[in-house]
């Protein structure tokens, strides 16, 4: 760990010095364009009987200024994005120690039906979501969490290769993030990618000709008037006819231009992010595939947003009332920019939707790459079609701390299913997390906290957590039912991995083993694959029936009246239990 966060400090370190030097060409800008500003008045008053001379100090001293606003934005820009890298480098360092508590918690990415995502801890306070999640636009802590839940075998080969790569390209990410992090959007991808998709078009083909036409028109008028050639009402005559011809399309185009003015900010801030997926050579083809889906064969999709992003620019000038009276009178150019518009709608409306999801996607892998290469010591699966599921040594859980974590072997094959026992605080519900989140970093593609990993791919689906509902008026133990319904439904569509803790626990000891024996029997002659945690340890004695079932525990033990654990995983059944020596230690009972 400390040579990870040594790299981070080294990154930091460079960027605060880059931040440094910056700075003071922002001040040194600063200076420069007051400076210009006072010697272009001066000029001014100075040469001021000659008005030509006048003129033409001006245009230079404009020009001049109007060229060291766009270097200093240009370096306003280059001063935020340093600061953001910045930020990220302190953050990774913050997470390697284990501080991450503060971050997004994901509350909102919960799902009660979930097949596994209330059982362990994919999202909320500590979760593997908080620890993982690095993404800076919100759809991309979308996607991420898609990632989490899609419980999806496919592909994991490409995902792994994909992750890989980004792990290495430590400073292409950061880039990618601190950029995306400086996106701060009025309108939502989501909501652009809706109005683009039903966007009604009220602009005449014609549209395609006259304002050119019209342009046309008014300049020779200009020219000839300057000419002596034609009088100056007939100036006035075309402007009004452009007022008029304008003017029926006035309260459309205000539509259109309210929306315009929303929208461009976003494009022109997503542009940066296309040109960055642009102008990288991937060896992944599962990262060149959705890259792909930005690279149009005529045109980059960063010039086709550009493009856009200009044109909702020109539109937006409308607000100017220079620009009303003059571009719109003589010029239609409200006119000419709305078909303009709409005829970009028409050719590259339908891939804005692909724009925005590659730039999601790559956001969300960031955070994939980013956990690779903190967990340089995790393994990557070696998939196999063998009848294991899964073979690994040295597992631990990745929410735990190095110095705290217990690590434990396992090797469960398919159709086979475990029983675990062992007293209270032992590690029985750690491990079936461990396990659980093990099967969905596979899936997923990322490496996952073990020495090695032999994976047969399986889906995962579980019943830990089970909870009551007051707004259902739904019991505790109807609740559960509803869960084990929902387990059996699903094996019969597809092959699953099964994790189950202490289920039945809504009902009497009695029933209670008597109905998980039946459950569990109807697993193992569905040839389901899973294990299972309980208490009762009768419930092992099905071993007895059914070959595919073994019993694992984990032990405590009490030395020197106190509570000793080693949270290792063994092979066998409990034999000693705790409840009642810590009643008795906490003085609840004597």
């Amino acid at each position: 760990m400390q040579q990870l966060i040594s790299v981070y400090k080294t990154e930091l370190q460079n960027y605060n010095l880059t931040l440094s030097e910056v700075k003071k060409q922002l001040l040194g800008s600063s200076l420069l364009r007051l400076l210009v500003f006072i010697v272009t008045l001066v000029a001014g008053y100075f040469f001021s009987e000659n008005i030509k001379l006048v003129v033409a100090i001006a245009v230079v001293g404009i020009s001049v200024f109007l060229y060291l606003v766009s270097r200093h934005t240009n370096l306003q820009f280059k001063r935020n994005k340093l600061n953001a890298l910045v930020d990220i480098n302190e953050t990774e360092i913050r997470i390697l120690n284990r501080d991450f508590h503060d971050r997004p918690e994901g509350n909102e990415f919960k799902e009660g039906l979930h097949h596994f995502s209330q059982d362990v801890d994919l999202f909320g306070k500590g979760s593997f979501y908080q620890y993982c999640n690095r993404t800076a636009l919100k759809k991309g802590s979308e996607s991420l969490a898609d990632l989490f839940k899609e419980n999806s075998i496919a592909a994991i080969e490409d995902k792994q290769k994909a992750i890989q790569e980004l792990a290495e390209k430590v400073q292409w990410r950061q880039e990618f993030s601190a950029i995306a992090s400086l996106t701060k959007t009025e309108t939502s991808s989501d909501t652009i990618v809706n109005w683009l998709g039903s966007y009604t078009p009220f602009m005449p083909s014609l549209m395609k000709y006259l304002p050119t036409g019209f342009s046309i028109t008014s300049i020779l008028l200009f020219a000839l008037y300057f000419m002596n050639l034609v009088p100056g009402y007939l100036l006035f005559l075309i402007m009004g006819l452009g007022f008029i011809i304008s003017g029926i399309y006035t309260k459309k185009i205000t539509k259109l231009g309210s929306a315009a003015s929303k929208m461009q900010s976003t494009f022109e801030q997503y542009n940066r992010l296309i040109e960055i997926i642009e102008a990288t050579e991937f060896e992944s083809d599962f990262l060149n595939v959705k890259k792909q889906l930005i690279i149009n064969e005529e045109k980059k999709a960063s010039t086709i947003t550009n493009e856009f992003s200009r044109l909702l620019g020109n539109l937006d000038q409308n607000n100017n009332v220079f620009y009303l009276i003059f571009g719109n009178g003589f010029f239609l150019r409200g006119l000419a920019t709305s078909y303009q518009i709409e005829q970009w709608i028409n050719n590259h409306g339908p891939s804005a939707k692909n724009w925005f999801n590659v730039i999601a996607f790559f956001d969300a892998y960031i955070s994939l790459g980013t956990f690779a290469f903190n967990h340089p010591n995790y393994s990557y699966p070696q998939l196999t079609d063998a009848k294991i599921i899964i073979k690994a040594t040295e597992v631990g859980h990745p929410l735990l701390p190095v110095d705290r974590s217990v690590l434990n072997d396992i090797h469960i094959n398919n159709e086979q299913f475990f029983i675990i026992t062992g007293a209270n605080m032992a590690g029985k519900s750690t491990f079936l997390r461990t396990v659980s989140l093990q099967i969905m970093m596979a899936n997923v593609g990322l490496p996952v906290c073990a020495k090695e990993v032999a994976y047969n791919p399986i889906k995962l689906i579980t019943s830990m957590r089970t909870t009551d509902s007051l707004t259902d008026d739904e019991s505790y133990f109807f609740s559960e039912l509803k869960r084990l319904k929902f387990i059996v439904e699903e094996i019969k569509k597809d092959r699953y991995f099964i994790v189950l803790d202490e289920i039945l626990k809504g009902t009497n000891s009695i029933d209670k083993a008597l109905g998980s024996r039946k459950f569990v029997e109807k697993l193992v002659r569905s040839k389901s694959t899973g294990i299972i945690a309980t208490h009762d340890l009768s419930l092992c004695e099905i071993t007895q029936t059914f070959d595919q079932i073994s019993n694992y525990y984990f032990d405590a033990e009490i030395i020197d009246n106190e509570l000793h654990f080693d949270y290792k995983f063994k092979d066998g059944i409990c034999q000693n239990m705790n409840a009642s020596f810590l009643l008795k230690k906490m003085k609840i009972v004597d």
